[in-house]
């Protein structure tokens, strides 16, 4: 892995095999959780200062997105915070280990609206497969989007899964609000839900 110096992107030796979680963090022995297209970090900033005895990855796929992020915590000095360039779906079928996640948050995916381009959208069978399978027992999934359509198929895939139970659904604290939240605020209805990992009922 190259060194943290003044960027807190990790850049891994493979990207083909699970990721060494352990080596990116300066305490690896805290929880790990992992925000799911991070965007311009909003979210990402604002939990890992509340929480700084939790290990944050944000995970984004647009480049220019990661550099804005990157300076934002360089700049706020937290050490908590490491940024991957990845796909999203790649990233937590096939990068991230067994049981390594404490938390997931997925918010405002991307809702792919026309029916031709549903394949290409973040949930499926496959992907509740990933989640499961990184999830630590005990941890938790929080989804949010203003696509009524999208949030009911998310919803639906999680609530028929036996490996999930459904939780109260994760409010964000009002610094936490993404920026694409805060821009569709009272706008639009934002559904929520939230999904604890378990291994036996």
């Amino acid at each position: 892995m190259n060194p943290v110096t003044e960027s807190r992107r990790w850049i891994p030796d493979d990207w083909l095999g699970p990721l060494p979680l352990a080596e990116a963090f300066p305490h690896p022995e805290r929880p790990i959780e992992v925000d799911i297209g991070c965007g311009k970090g909003r979210f990402l900033l604002a939990r890992a200062r509340r929480f700084p005895a939790v290990n944050f990855l944000g995970i984004e796929r647009l480049l220019g997105r990661l550099r804005k992020v990157d300076r934002k915590v360089v700049r706020a000095g937290l050490d908590n915070i490491r940024l991957l360039r990845m796909e999203a779906y790649y990233a937590t079928t096939h990068l991230l280990p067994d049981a390594s996640v404490s938390a997931f948050y997925i918010f405002f995916p991307d809702p792919w609206p026309k029916a031709r381009h549903h394949d290409h959208r973040l949930f499926n069978a496959p992907y509740c497969d990933a989640l499961a399978r990184t999830l630590r027992p005990g941890g938790a999934v929080h989804v949010a989007t203003d696509h009524a359509p999208y949030f009911d198929e998310i919803a639906a895939a999680l609530r028929s899964d036996r490996r999930f139970e459904e939780i109260p659904p994760f409010e964000p604290a009002p610094d936490e609000r993404t920026d694409f939240e805060l821009l569709y605020l009272g706008r639009r209805e934002i559904g929520r839900c939230s999904f604890r990992r378990i291994f036996s009922r």
